[in-house]
């Protein structure tokens, strides 16, 4: 019964946009009632010197962007809240997707005057793919913006989702005068003044009293009727199967920075956001409520604490309860191992748990046992699907700047990419090393870590291939392949895996192989 209780009480969300809609700023104001933090911390802010909580690395502080997905948990309304704030950045756009199998629903932040920009769109389409419900919410109201029912079409359109507003703006930029709550039928009135925590909300039932005019002034009184009876007349009602379902999604509109219209956000997310979901495994589907633990590595972070270069495994516990101390099963290594000090997150601060229910993540400590995907069982062998690695679309050979360092560069190398900051590839040829990567920026990630962290420089060099194809022939014995072999020897690499990867210079190059020797086939990711 207990387990069926607590699993109840867990919402795992994951919170996706754009670079610079607010993402990380509203996590913090998420917070921020959840009584996690006292005072929220703006990103770009200079007057502010606090940064922001989820942002813990030394070199997001320096730039204000995030480049890690924080996991971040708090109690609010005695529900037990697990946020994992996404970088928005694309070029860490594969660290967002994989934590994407790790939330049971999503909210989407869109910046009022940008309306829905392209990384938004890429994201949203991975969450359509699995049927992820999602929440909209559109924030920086204070600001001079699109119009709400032109930004409600451009959802609609740009992201082939269909909307149903659950809040409404009176107003906007300089005349914003609050938000109108049509989940709860009440209005909440904007002050202006971040500091004070939460504004007072006045209910009124009927939105034709009088009272109202003398509140917010006639014009914005009967603008808002007009707009609210549009929006009842056009939008369809609320229905939580189909947003369950990820077939409707609510909007909610706000101002992360001023703290408006979030906590309408998070009373009404609590209320309808789902459960822990169950997940397919490649054996069968595995449900939370199921009394054996099961659970899967969705990340991996290194150097937490730079003074004792730890790596810490985030889990997702997709079934029953994980006990400290307790011995399970790593699937892939097929050995029993057992965790002396489980950590649940505040951002960078932890504590040791002694017991987790599914829904929850798990930090634990590793020393090089675990990689992305790795399943952790009682006993069960299972294997969770969905954590594919795609191929990059920058490639550089790596060198050693300090010959003293060699070993420093190789351990920082192999730990970055457990990691999954980029891919490794060793050249079959001479052995040298390349780096891929989904964006150009996080060349200067590795190369600032592998420095700060590891006391190794490296140098880059310009490599030029198009794609990574994994290889996969059809019969490994057969002279076709061995002509492959030898004919492309120039472009051909292993994986960290061991797999065998063309690195093809071209898409010409990519379609003749195909064509020359067919029974050789190419994948663009690495989980065929």
């Amino acid at each position: 019964m207990s387990l069926v209780k607590e699993i109840s009480k867990r919402r795992t969300f994951g919170i996706i946009s754009h670079p610079d809609a607010g993402k990380t700023t509203l996590t913090e104001k998420l917070l921020l009632f959840g009584g996690a933090i006292q005072e929220a911390g703006a990103v770009k802010s200079n007057k502010i010197k606090k940064g922001a909580t989820s942002d813990f690395m030394e070199i997001e502080r320096q730039r204000g962007i995030s480049v890690a997905t924080s996991v971040l948990a708090f109690n609010y309304k005695d529900k037990k809240i697990n946020i994992l704030d996404t970088p928005g950045h694309k070029d860490f756009a594969e660290d967002t997707f994989r934590t994407l199998t790790a939330v049971d629903s999503v909210i989407v932040v869109i910046d009022v005057a940008k309306g829905v920009e392209e990384q938004t769109e890429k994201l949203v389409q991975v969450c359509r793919m699995r049927n992820i419900p999602m929440i909209v919410f559109i924030n920086k109201l204070d600001r001079e913006g699109k119009d709400a029912f032109d930004l409600l079409d451009e959802v609609e359109q740009k992201l082939g989702l269909q909307v149903t507003p659950l809040s409404f703006p009176i107003g906007m930029g300089y005349d914003f005068k609050g938000i109108y709550n049509i989940w709860e039928k009440n209005i909440n009135l904007f002050s202006g003044d971040s500091k004070k925590n939460i504004e007072e909300t006045i209910a009124f039932d009927n939105i034709e009293d009088p009272e109202l005019d003398g509140i917010i002034g006639a014009n914005a009184a009967d603008s808002l009727r007009e707009n609210l009876e549009l929006v009842h007349g056009v939008y369809p009602g609320f229905d939580r199967d189909a947003y369950l379902k990820g077939e409707l999604q609510p909007v909610f509109f706000g101002s992360a920075l001023n703290n408006f219209g979030v906590r309408e956000l998070l009373d009404c997310f609590i209320d309808i956001a789902p459960f822990p979901r169950p997940k397919q495994s490649e054996e069968r589907l595995v449900k939370p409520d199921e009394e054996t633990f099961s659970g899967f590595v969705f990340k991996i972070h290194a150097n937490m604490d730079p003074k004792h270069r730890d790596r810490l495994a985030f889990i997702k516990i997709v079934s029953g309860t994980f006990e400290r101390n307790t011995p399970y099963l790593h699937v892939r290594h097929n050995k029993k191992m057992k965790f002396s000090s489980p950590n649940a997150f505040f951002a960078e601060k932890k504590e040791i748990v002694d017991i987790s229910y599914a829904g929850d993540i798990v930090g634990l400590h590793d020393t090089g046992n675990f990689k992305i995907g790795d399943t952790l069982t009682e006993g069960e062998i299972l294997n969770f699907k969905g954590i594919p690695s795609f191929s990059p679309e920058h490639f550089r050979y790596i060198n050693n700047a300090d010959p003293m360092k060699a070993k420093q560069l190789m351990k920082g190398i192999d730990q970055l990419m457990d990691e999954g900051v980029a891919q490794l590839f060793t050249l079959e040829l001479n052995g040298r090393k390349v780096i891929g990567t989904v964006g150009a920026l996080q060349y200067e990630v590795i190369q600032y870590r592998l420095e700060h962290e590891y006391g190794a420089k490296c140098t880059y060099e310009n490599f030029p291939v198009h794609k990574a194809c994994w290889v996969e022939p059809e019969n490994p014995k057969s002279e076709e392949f061995a002509e492959f072999k030898r004919v492309k020897q120039k472009f051909l690499a292993t994986d960290k895996q061991g797999q065998l990867v063309f690195l093809a210079d071209s898409a010409f190059s990519i379609q003749m192989t195909q064509q020359k020797y067919p029974s050789v086939k190419l994948h663009f990711s690495s989980e065929y």
